[in-house]
């Protein structure tokens, strides 16, 4: 960046950094997330924001400063709308532009001046997308895994019994998780049997069937029994219909009736006291 940007700015300081607070309350009032923010700690932060942006283009910085980068990801952390942000350097492009337009030099010096403020700024923007997108993708994939892993339970019912609700579309991700929780779970539960309740998925093609299938047959290697429940009167035409050979595959048509059929097989029963 040239010495140009660097002299208007400093020359200018007071008067921009006063025209951008002014616009930004007046942005604060329109911006519903921010009304519950106190004045107070939005001028603060405001103070900062200018600060960094000023100390951005008078270093004549090319790429954002370990400063702005800090306050970015705070505000994001802190729950602020990324208007904010995006806002602020949008006031911060117009009344820098507008004071560089405004000085009284020749054509050339204020073309380059406004050029090189504009790019700086550019700069800014390209690094507050990249940071925003490279933090929703991390935010995404924390909440993928964590809904992944509830996605796929074992559930100890009764002692060597294990329930397994699956709900929702099972891909390939899905399944690797399902065998995984499957194998731990049996191991972790000494479990004897485990129902593999299919209730809540609302369709069993052949792909989902040969991920159910794999999931027993890994089960019955480690010494323990897969009971497949939950096959409603559709689940069981697809399946006929598609020609899925499920004969080495036990399975029930609702919970219950795969919970009595895994008490027969662990050699227990349900006795009523009265």
């Amino acid at each position: 960046m040239n010495s140009n940007v660097y002299e208007v700015m400093e020359q200018n300081r007071s008067s921009i950094e006063d025209a951008w607070q002014n616009q930004m309350l007046n942005f604060r009032e329109d911006e519903r997330e921010l009304t519950t923010v106190t004045k107070e700690v939005f001028l603060n932060s405001n103070t900062e924001f200018i600060n960094s942006l000023m100390k951005h283009v008078v270093e004549q910085r090319d790429e954002i400063g370990s400063d702005l980068q800090d306050f970015f990801e705070r505000t994001v952390q802190i729950g602020w709308p990324l208007s904010y942000v995006t806002k602020g350097l949008q006031v911060f492009r117009r009344i820098g532009l507008k004071t560089i337009i405004s000085e009284k030099e020749d054509i050339d010096y204020v073309m380059d001046t406004f050029e090189e403020f504009d790019q700086s700024i550019d700069n800014l923007f390209e690094s507050i997308v990249s940071f925003s997108t490279q933090n929703w993708r991390n935010t995404v994939s924390v909440q993928k895994k964590a809904l992944l892993e509830l996605s796929a339970p074992l559930i100890p019912v009764f002692e060597h019994i294990s329930v397994m609700p699956l709900i929702g579309t099972i891909d390939t991700e899905r399944a690797k998780l399902i065998m995984e929780n499957l194998l731990d779970g049996v191991i972790e539960n000494r479990s004897q049997v485990v129902l593999i309740d299919i209730t809540g998925v609302p369709v069993v093609d052949t792909m989902v069937a040969h991920h159910i299938i794999q999931a027993a047959e890994a089960v019955r290697l480690i010494g323990s029994k897969c009971i497949l429940v939950g096959i409603r009167p559709e689940i069981a035409q697809t399946i006929v219909n598609l020609g899925i050979d499920l004969s080495d595959f036990p399975t029930r048509s609702t919970l219950l009736k795969g919970v009595e059929s895994a008490l027969e097989i662990t050699n227990k029963k349900i006795e009523s006291l009265s």
